[in-house]
């Protein structure tokens, strides 16, 4: 399955969670742009999610197309924040709430790149089902 998401790519990730001390223990939240942007990307997402979740090994690849900027060339790599690991998972914490596979874990291969885009800018998304070999359990 093959789909593209027109949006301004999110430039929070999971990376920016914070910590506050309440009583004295640690508690983790997500700060308010963090939220709108796994909420928006949520949105778009749940309208490409397959009518059945996707059962055991995945690729995902994944091409992040960014809004250029004066001094960046359309289709030059963005070399700039955030990473892409922290991208991703993001994305595969949307993509399994959405109901695209039942864990991110299966998801045994992945190709990203991030790029500058002039038009159009969003995030193009493609999966493939992988044969199962037989030396893979299914589930744990």
């Amino acid at each position: 399955m093959k789909f593209f998401i027109e949006m301004n790519p999110p430039t929070a990730t999971a990376q920016e969670k914070k910590v506050a001390l309440i009583n004295g223990r640690p508690v983790f939240y997500e700060p308010a742009k963090l939220k709108a942007a796994k909420k928006a990307l949520t949105a778009l997402l749940f309208q490409k999610r397959p009518k059945e979740p996707l059962t055991g090994p995945l690729s995902l690849s994944v091409l992040w197309l960014f809004p250029k900027g004066k001094s960046h060339k359309a289709g030059a790599w963005r070399v700039t924040r955030p990473d892409t690991d922290n991208l991703e998972k993001m994305l595969k914490d949307c993509m399994t709430r959405c109901g695209f596979w039942k864990d991110d874990a299966q998801v045994v291969r992945e190709h990203v790149e991030k790029k500058w885009s002039e038009d159009p800018v969003g995030i193009e998304i493609e999966i493939t089902e992988l044969e199962v070999t037989g030396d893979e359990p299914l589930s744990e």
